[in-house]
């Protein structure tokens, strides 16, 4: 079974939205040469036979211990074997993706669940998810969502009402990595700060350096 690093640190998006899918391997490989550990695969706009090549490809880009996960697709995860998947709240229930994801004779796999205010983070262990997504945090240039940006305040109060890890996401800069981790965040979503072409690696690095210096809320001195 595979299980979530704890905490999951920087998280890395593959967005081929942001990057072209050609060179969202590469990417993947030099976000794990610096320690990322925990990816997620998100291509909006691919249709199901390519989403499941770029996952594949980005697999195989990656060492045997980082976890893949698939943004929204319960199906792509598991044809592909990527260790689980991401959910929106408008996405299939966290319930019927397991049903899809664990009948395929692996096992239990990861499932994220996407939350967006205190009240969604607070009641979302009722769901069962491995660990969710609290966001925006600011304001996104990747995703319009609609919805409010919760600030850091927003992101510690929501760290303080669940007991599942919380990944921050939503207009993350390499400036927030260390505010967002000390308001409580076991991970912290990156994209477009971090899939800069020809600066992946050398940024990734700025921002795993700045996650392990931070101090987690709860642990100052």
């Amino acid at each position: 079974m595979t299980r979530l690093p704890s905490p999951l640190g920087i998280y890395g998006i593959l967005d081929a939205g942001i990057l072209a899918p050609a060179r969202l391997p590469e990417a993947a490989a030099a976000m794990a040469a610096e320690g990322v550990k925990v990816f997620q695969v998100r291509a909006k706009d691919l249709p199901g036979g390519a989403f499941a090549r770029l996952v594949r490809a980005v697999r195989a880009a990656l060492p045997c211990d980082a976890v893949l996960l698939v943004n929204d697709r319960a199906d792509v995860a598991r044809v592909t074997d990527a260790d689980g998947v991401h959910l929106g709240d408008e996405d299939l229930s966290v319930a019927d993706a397991r049903r899809i994801l664990e009948d395929g004779g692996r096992g239990p796999r990861i499932a994220g669940f996407s939350t967006h205010s205190v009240g969604q983070a607070e009641r979302a262990a009722d769901d069962g998810p491995d660990y969710i997504g609290v966001g925006p945090i600011f304001a996104s240039t990747t995703k319009v969502t609609g919805r409010p940006a919760l600030g850091l305040d927003g992101l510690r109060k929501a760290c303080e009402a669940t007991s599942l890890p919380v990944v921050a996401i939503g207009g993350i800069t390499l400036a927030d990595v260390a505010e967002a981790r000390a308001a409580g965040a076991s991970g912290i979503a990156m994209i477009a700060d971090l899939l800069v072409d020809g600066e992946v690696q050398a940024r990734t690095r700025r921002a795993v350096a700045a996650f392990a210096a931070a101090v987690p809320a709860g642990q100052g001195g």
